[in-house]
């Protein structure tokens, strides 16, 4: 530290005067050998070293056929490949990060030679927008990102540049921590954080790694008279190591892209190449791959087109996946969005793993990916399992800073200890008052009193009962029930049970948004009520088939009333309120007629699959660092997916009946059928069978 007797006194006064140190100080405190370092504020050297299990969510390693399904079980063609399974995480990816660095799953990623590629396009736009389009009939309704991604993407620049340094500094250390010592990482971005990004990269990687700018141009974008339009993009390309992996011969460049001056200013022996044969003839039409591509962004109609806003070109990742790995390699994007890195490693048959905090974004990439599991199904090719995987309870715990590599016991302790905080959480999340002298009674929002179930197991049928004993003392007879998870088949039964005691009680989900205080204190948090559906199984001898027969939901994301106030005279609006989708239209004399678009119990599904053997599988997940992890039963079920039906942009009908399977011997089956409804909230009921 280079400071006078007169500038360390000044240092102090200034501190302790409360006032702000000017800059040139700041950086002569933390000088170090270095010329020019990178500092801003909100500069923090520790990453997150967190370590969570993994639930499985779901495992899918047999798609079924696309064509004909109904009248067969599974096409048998395709050869899955056995050994690592791909995985798909939801979750917010700097703990998923921290797992897979420190955790039992880095074990088994360095069994498949390491990550050999990284691949991210981390929200770049102040103000970036995660919602999507939800096509019903002629219409479309917009589905508004979740506040929880609002909140970390849009938010994050709440303090302007400096946080979402902060954000992606903590994420590309870690990334860099993962990567194989011969592996690469592309970072995708435009104008906006192009040269902040460089020099997080530069600070992490080191200089001496950086290996490319690229330039990603296009004729897409805008047409602006007082400035050059912005036609491309940028992405950075970093080495771990002095020792990475290029196959230029798999990415060579065209004469067909030059002007013919071009070509013979090109016709030499250092730009030009010998075919993939390596023969000595010269390759006329191809030159050694430069750091400017041209690639068109998709179309409307293309047969890629996923309607997600931030999707990019298949051309454009199958150009880095085939550039920075081989087949057979593990690749991972940590920002998957639509999907569009896994879907590309897929078919050039690499390992992935792949991330995203929005839920629709998980749906998304994972009917994306039975889609061309089911692809290469048919044209008899290899392909790969593929899990969806999430932190589940224990990211609730991290939160009130309860470890996961402590005995039970103590974890019951430490979640007593912090009870009354988290109750307090919940009850201001959800608008209401606390409420005092009752047993399970935590809080009062207008006429309903309000029980918040316990933060890491579900709200149970005897917890229910429990409440309907204490509102049956007190003559109670509205109450919200607010969980993370509830029992299996719970709607229904309580519909059923109390309908006719006198108590009515709703069910309402606990929503992530909880867990960050912007989103309590802007009052964006919204519960919304557990859907419920109805299934019946149809048994003959030794085979069981399904039929879907109702789907309930109250779902709200908008205000009728006050959109109904906005919209502009000849105007419409379609909005979402009290589990139906309606139009609005206000006519130039100012009368406004609603239309519901949702005529049917069917249109609000978008996905549907079954297990048809539930509890053959236990879940165990590994609690623990790496080497040192212990296997662990969560006491629930892997859910296996053995068929299902969805909505594609190609074909939007939804079959309500299963294929016949087929048990190989007698016994009481439980089967699990799983919906993920169009704004991609998934309802799960449990039937049970005796096959004789």
């Amino acid at each position: 530290m280079h400071l006078s007797e007169n500038e360390k006194e000044l240092i102090i006064n200034e501190i302790k005067a409360g006032r702000t140190l000017p800059k040139e100080y700041i950086y002569k405190l933390f000088a170090d050998d270095e010329d020019v370092f990178l500092f801003w504020n909100g500069r923090n050297e520790k990453v997150t070293n967190a370590i969570l299990p993994f639930h499985s969510i779901e495992n899918i390693d047999e798609p079924r056929k696309d064509e004909n399904a109904g009248n067969s079980l599974f096409d048998l063609r395709g050869r899955q490949i056995k050994g690592w399974t791909n995985k798909l995480i939801w979750g917010d990816n700097k703990l998923i990060l921290s797992s897979l660095v420190n955790g039992p799953l880095r074990e088994e990623i360095d069994k498949q030679g390491g990550l050999k590629l990284i691949y991210i396009d981390p929200p770049f736009a102040v103000g970036s927008d995660f919602s999507h389009n939800i096509t019903i009939g002629n219409d479309s309704v917009t589905k508004k990102q979740s506040v929880i991604e609002e909140v970390a993407y849009r938010d994050t620049w709440g303090r302007g540049i400096s946080s979402y340094l902060s954000m992606i500094y903590e994420r590309i250390k870690l990334m860099h921590d993962l990567l194989a010592e011969d592996g690469s990482i592309y970072v995708h971005c435009d104008w906006r954080v192009n040269s902040y990004l460089k020099m997080v990269l530069d600070d992490v990687f080191g200089v001496d790694n950086y290996r490319n700018e690229i330039i990603w141009w296009y004729l897409w974008g805008g047409r602006g008279k007082t400035q050059w339009n912005r036609k491309h993009d940028y992405i950075l390309f970093y080495s771990k190591t002095k020792k990475w992996n290029f196959n230029f011969l798999e990415v060579l460049d065209s004469h067909n892209l030059m002007t013919e001056g071009s070509k013979n200013r090109l016709n030499y022996a250092g730009a030009m190449v010998t075919s993939k044969s390596q023969s000595s003839e010269i390759a006329e039409d191809k030159v050694l791959p430069s750091d400017t591509w041209y690639i068109a962004t998709i179309n409307a109609m293309a047969k890629e087109k996923e309607n997600y806003p931030t999707q990019k070109p298949e051309a454009l990742l199958e150009r880095i996946i085939k550039a920075s790995s081989n087949e057979g390699d593990l690749i991972a994007d940590f920002f998957c969005g639509s999907g569009t890195t896994a879907a590309v490693a897929e078919k050039l048959s690499r390992k992935w793993i792949t991330t995203d905090l929005g839920r629709f974004s998980i749906h998304t990439t994972r009917k994306r990916l039975i889609n061309i599991q089911r692809q290469r199904q048919t044209d008899g090719m290899e392909y790969r399992a593929f899990e969806v995987l999430n932190l589940g309870k224990y990211e609730r715990q991290f939160f009130f800073g309860i470890p996961t590599d402590i005995s039970p016991e103590a974890q019951a302790e430490l979640l007593e200890q912090k009870q009354e905080r988290y109750v307090s959480l919940i009850l201001e999340a959800y608008n209401c008052t606390e409420v005092e002298n009752f047993r399970t009674l935590h809080g009062k929002k207008f006429a309903n009193y309000v029980h918040v179930g316990p933060l890491n197991v579900p709200v149970t049928k005897a917890m229910i009962e429990e409440i309907y004993q204490e509102c049956k003392e007190k003559i109670i007879t509205q109450v919200d029930i607010l969980a993370f998870e509830f029992e299996m088949n719970l709607t229904p039964y309580v519909q059923q049970e109390y309908g006719e005691k006198g108590v009515e009680f709703r069910l309402r989900y606990i929503p992530k948004e909880v867990f960050d205080q912007r989103a309590v204190d802007k009052k964006q948090v919204k519960f919304y009520d557990v859907a419920y559906l109805e299934a019946k199984p149809k048994v003959k001898a030794k085979t069981v088939n399904i039929e879907l027969k109702n789907f309930v939901t109250s779902y709200t994301q908008d205000d009728l009333e006050e959109v109904t106030e906005k919209i502009k005279k000849g105007g419409s609006k379609v909005i979402i309120e009290n589990g139906q989708i309606i139009k609005i239209t206000k006519a130039k004399n100012g009368i406004v007629e609603r239309e519901t678009l949702t005529e049917d119990w069917q249109d609000w599904i978008d996905y549907w699959s079954i297990d048809f053997n539930y509890e053959d599988k236990k879940e165990i997940i590994q609690i623990g660092k790496n080497g040192e992890a212990e296997n662990v039963w969560t006491g629930n079920y892997i859910f296996e997916n053995e068929w299902q039906s969805f909505r594609t942009k190609k074909n939007n009908k939804l079959e309500l009946k299963s294929a016949t399977h087929e048990y190989s011997k007698a016994g009481k089956y439980k089967i699990m059928i799983k919906v993920i409804d169009i704004l991609g909230v998934d309802t799960s009921q449990i039937i049970e069978i005796e096959i004789k």
